[in-house]
């Protein structure tokens, strides 16, 4: 076996590990925090996670600055409600269909806008944002506009012989299956990534021209890859949909797309577990800070901006750095 084979082993060992540590701090949580209140933050910790690693595709992997991406949460939220109340199609095809029509959105926006880079692109994405926001708030005949929809169920319960019937109804177990889909989504992108089809993303990211002339369609990966994180999108509004148990157009405002940005850079773009741990921090950040009231705004303000300062690279630079110098410390102790 060569030096290479070696060290990719070693590396796929060291993930495999590292994803069971996370499925056993994950299946503790809701044992830890019995609160509702606490559950229901984990419950928006995952959804953020999925959102978070949906955008982070599309950003630092294929290099696309997407600014509409509160729109895709919002069309799988509403599409997957409206499939189930109008027209009483189950939970389980409702929410996939949300997923397809979500991805479906992002590659249509994508082909509009493939010639579109940087700030056009940003600029385009966010006009879309508008746009399906002002549907929602407008169309009241489906929507029901700024009024609502109310009364939305939890997904079905699941009976399996021999064991307790699994409700949803349940903050826990709500929490149980929006991780597990958080973490089956983080494994599929992880395994993307990681392929020849992350390589190209990665192409098209560094010099879009340089890719291009290395016979890689541009056009049909960045569709790609706006479809994934975008069908991604979809699914956590679905979750969110039913979880919430009620839909407002204003859950899904353009200022949502800007904290879930702000996720993906404080954790580190184009890593995956970066966007994981920014999802986590700044959904737990302004709950920790709520006892001091108003001013807990200002610290949040002003830790986004220390970050973005000082560790451009997210918590993931900031994690390599002190791992670099905590590595260099029993060097330095013996030479002394």
């Amino acid at each position: 076996m060569s030096s290479e084979a070696r060290l990719r082993a070693s590396q796929s060992g060291k993930r495999r590990w590292w994803l069971l540590i996370a499925i056993v701090v994950v299946a503790t949580l809701p044992l830890l925090f019995q609160d509702s209140y606490w559950r229901a933050n984990l419950i928006v910790c995952a959804l953020n996670v999925i959102l978070a690693i949906g955008l982070d595709f599309i950003l630092g992997y294929a290099g696309q600055l997407n600014l509409g991406h509160s729109a895709f949460y919002g069309i799988g939220a509403y599409a997957s409600t409206l499939l189930i109340i109008k027209l009483g199609v189950p939970f389980w095809i409702a929410f996939a269909a949300g997923m397809a029509l979500s991805g479906a959105a992002g590659m249509a926006l994508s082909l509009f806008a493939v010639r579109l880079r940087g700030h056009y692109l940003a600029i385009a994405s966010l006009g879309f944002a508008v746009i399906v926001h002002q549907v929602l708030l407008n169309w009241i005949s489906l929507t029901h506009g700024p009024l609502g929809i109310y009364a939305i169920k939890p997904p079905p319960d699941i009976a399996v012989p021999g064991l307790p019937i699994l409700s949803f109804s349940n903050s826990g177990n709500m929490f149980y299956l929006v991780a597990g889909f958080a973490f089956l989504f983080y494994v599929l992108l992880d395994q993307l990534v990681r392929s020849p089809i992350g390589e190209a993303l990665a192409a098209i990211r560094e010099d879009e021209v340089s890719a291009a002339s290395f016979g890689i369609n541009c056009t049909v990966w960045k569709v790609f890859a706006f479809g994934m994180g975008s069908a991604l999108a979809g699914a956590a509004g679905a979750f969110y949909a039913s979880f919430v148990g009620t839909l407002v157009p204003d859950a899904f405002i353009i200022t949502e797309s800007f904290t879930i940005l702000a996720m993906v850079i404080v954790g580190g773009m184009g890593t995956l577990i970066g966007p994981v741990w920014g999802a986590i921090l700044l959904t737990v950040l302004p709950e920790l800070l709520r006892g001091i009231g108003d001013l807990r705004l200002v610290v949040y303000g002003a830790a986004l901006t220390l970050v973005v300062l000082f560790v451009p690279g997210g918590m993931v630079q900031a994690a390599r750095i002190v791992r670099a110098r905590l590595a260099c410390l029993p060097i330095a102790s013996t030479r002394q």
